[in-house]
């Protein structure tokens, strides 16, 4: 069967042709041109912004024209990762879609079903010609997955809607009403070189086989973070005798949890057995606490050659001073929805290069005030250890409202379609939806979308019954409002 023939038909055809078209991150001109297209066609109102955002309006059908406003948005653009035996330019190729069961899944690339799959939800709903709705405007913004700079750049005078259905997400049965701001911090040491001594005993140790995660989403999974790992380590042994640190990396992306950390380091030949043995303990300690947790964590210590220099040493106390005291994890919990995260912050990563120390960390909160607070507070941290601290401008959480009117709607729609009650919840992660939150304070908003799986990876796969629920659902509380 080819992906065409699958129900809904107009659904799994649009997303056929969005599959064929190149869509990353920036580079949105080929999706935006076939928007265009697609609208002015149907002689649809069809507006693009400076932003390259497209905006297309479909009037109410008969008996529905006094009903409020419906905004549908979803992003143009999608992550383009392949595995490495593959050739596949996101640039010029098509997404080579194939059904595999229940799954939609793509030839070693990711699929783009996010957000693919919401774009042709809402072609569907602009073609057709049998659906009972009031007054749509379809958003389609550029740039989510990098950086949300269409969300940003949106004018907050363009949109004349009053309810925003987001369909961005990735789980049948939940409906999603909050999401977490977030802000980066970003800290630099600049460091001296100094002159090694070769009568130090020089010795590397590497941390990795962790999960790591997304830094919103599995912050509160408990899982290890490689640089805490190894700074906790570091000071131990800083306690106890004199510490030299020659190379430090640990981590990669803002958004991610540590996985692996190394450092090359000395100590004096007079402690060199000690270093083993307060190494045993650590990882005795570290082992016990995540046992349950990391079941491939490695932390391996191993003698290094001399090395020729290393950090100053005044450096070097700042760095390991601030790591320690700043803060990785949860920071609290939210008082009304039990289970989500509120706030929380995420030691990212240390990178050493070009006489400069770069440890970038990003804070998380729904609630702004908080967010802004924690941003503060890390910002003193490593100010007071002579770094230089600078913040990126962030994007707004987006708060949830338990007593929206479509929230209680689709939750109810819900129920009476499928016979079971959907999860409201909102999500430690960002979403554009608290960027409109911020230029249209009064819309009401809620996102939900079809199941998905292995997102951001060549294993991204979108379910096939889960994409006919979703469709229903839509269509059903369109017709409701």
């Amino acid at each position: 069967m080819m992906i065409t023939q699958l129900e809904p038909r107009n659904v799994f055809r649009f997303f056929d042709e969005i599959c064929k078209i190149p869509r990353p991150s920036k580079k949105e001109e080929q999706i935006s041109s076939y928007l265009q297209h697609f609208g002015k066609s149907r002689g649809l109102e069809t507006i693009t912004d400076a932003a390259g955002n497209v905006l297309i309006r479909k009037a109410a059908t008969a008996g529905k024209e006094q009903c409020p406003t419906v905004v549908l948005q979803a992003h143009m653009d999608m992550v383009c990762e392949k595995n490495a035996d593959v050739k596949h330019d996101f640039l010029h190729d098509a997404i080579q879609a194939y059904i595999d069961g229940d799954w939609v899944r793509a030839k070693g690339t990711t699929l783009g079903a996010d957000n693919g799959i919401g774009i042709a939800a809402i072609l569907a709903v602009l073609d057709a010609d049998n659906l009972a709705h009031g007054n749509i405007e379809a958003l389609f913004t550029v740039d989510e997955e990098t950086g949300l700079t269409g969300a940003f750049a949106l004018d907050p005078n363009l949109l004349k809607g009053n309810i925003l259905i987001n369909l961005d997400s990735e789980d049948d049965g939940e409906l999603f009403i909050g999401c977490a701001g977030g802000c980066d911090t970003i800290a630099t040491f600049n460091y001296k070189e100094a002159l090694s001594d070769e009568r130090m005993f020089f010795f590397t140790v590497t941390i990795s086989g962790l999960l790591g995660g997304h830094s919103g989403d599995d912050i509160d999974k408990g899982r290890a973070n490689a640089n805490k790992l190894l700074v906790n380590y570091l000071n131990r042994i800083a306690e106890q005798t004199t510490l030299r640190i020659a190379h430090i990396d640990g981590g990669n992306l803002r958004n991610a949890i540590a996985r692996e950390a190394s450092v090359v380091a000395a100590v004096p030949f007079s402690y060199k057995e000690n270093l083993r043995i307060e190494f045993n303990h650590y990882m005795a300690a570290v082992e016990a606490q995540f046992n349950e947790v990391e079941p491939n964590l490695s932390m391996v210590l191993q003698s290094e050659s001399v090395q020729k220099t290393v950090i100053d040493h005044t450096t070097s106390q700042a760095l390991l001073s601030a790591l320690t005291a700043c803060p990785h994890g949860v920071i609290a919990m939210s008082k009304t929805m039990p289970g989500l995260v509120e706030t929380s912050t995420n030691l990212a990563s240390i990178k050493m290069a070009n006489g400069k120390i770069t440890i970038a960390t990003s804070q998380r909160s729904s609630i702004e005030s908080d967010k802004n607070d924690l941003a503060k507070q890390i910002e003193t941290i490593f100010a007071n250890n002579g770094a230089n601290v600078t913040h990126s401008d962030g994007y707004p959480g987006w708060n949830p409202n338990t007593d929206s009117p479509i929230v209680r709607l689709t939750a109810a729609t819900y129920e009476r379609l499928f016979g079971e009650k959907a999860r409201v919840r909102a999500i430690h992660a960002g979403l554009e939806c608290g960027l409109f939150a911020e230029k249209y304070p009064n819309l009401d908003m809620i996102s939900f979308g079809p199941t998905m799986r292995g997102v951001h990876s060549p294993d991204e796969r979108l379910s096939i019954a889960a994409t006919q629920r979703f469709w229903r659902l839509l269509v059903e509380v369109l017709q409701q409002i």
